[in-house]
């Protein structure tokens, strides 16, 4: 079992971790705790209890439900957990967002809690041995990019002093809350999220292009996409 620190039932553009840091820290960051999962139905739908007596929510749809213990689109500015975001957003390329919420907690295992100095290190024999991991999506192109953009992210917060800050720059330093009235309404990709991407990508990173930027936006808070009837548009 991991020695990490915080908890949550996350998906990705919809849920973000809550954070909990330890008593006897001071600025060190956390490090994410094995989350537990919202139970999954062999339709590919999910059950949330709390709210509702029970909600089903089919594949296809985003979800705005969660646990009392976690929060949607809640603004993060942990550095660890904006990496993991970028990261699940990344793997989720050609495949469907419950895949990869489905095994979020064998990523967060693989990939040393998503511990950026850690995997910047990872050699050949480490990749090889991800390859062999039947919890993650074992495709080279994804698990070699996670190795090259933990290298940029320590790049670019030695650049920059700030590499939270840098991404945050994006929205403007704060979050972005916007009055969508419908699910068509949200946009896949905005200027904002253009602009990211190409900022990324003349770093080095890969696997993120505008899409995948403005998913992964959504997912740290940085926008607030819930529509005005959510529950969690005047939470988030």
């Amino acid at each position: 079992m991991s020695n990490c620190c915080w908890t949550s039932v996350t998906s990705l553009a919809g849920f973000s971790p809550a954070f909990v840091m330890p008593a006897n820290s001071s600025n060190s960051l956390p490090k994410p705790q094995l989350p537990t999962f919202l139970p999954l139905s062999a339709a590919g739908s999910v059950t949330v209890s709390g709210f509702f007596d029970t909600w089903r929510v089919p594949e296809r749809w985003k979800i705005c439900a969660m646990s009392t213990r976690s929060d949607a689109g809640v603004p993060s500015r942990d550095a660890r957990h904006l990496f993991e975001m970028i990261t699940l957003e990344g793997a989720q390329a050609g495949l469907s967002w419950i895949t990869i919420l489905r095994k979020r907690e064998n990523y967060l295992a693989a990939f040393d809690c998503f511990d950026v100095e850690r995997i910047a290190r990872y050699t050949p024999a480490r990749v090889e041995k991800l390859m062999a991991n039947p919890g993650i999506i074992r495709n080279r192109l994804k698990i070699e990019g996670t190795v090259r953009n933990a290298r940029a992210f320590l790049d670019l917060q030695e650049e920059t002093g700030d590499a939270v800050g840098w991404l945050w720059q994006y929205v403007g330093g704060r979050p972005k809350k916007n009055q969508w009235k419908t699910q068509r309404e949200v946009p896949a990709s905005t200027e904002e999220s253009d602009a990211m991407s190409r900022a990324l990508k003349k770093r080095g990173f890969t696997f993120v292009g505008s899409t995948i930027c403005y998913s992964f936006m959504q997912a740290t808070g940085m926008v607030n996409d819930h529509i005005q009837g959510c529950f969690r548009y005047r939470k988030a």
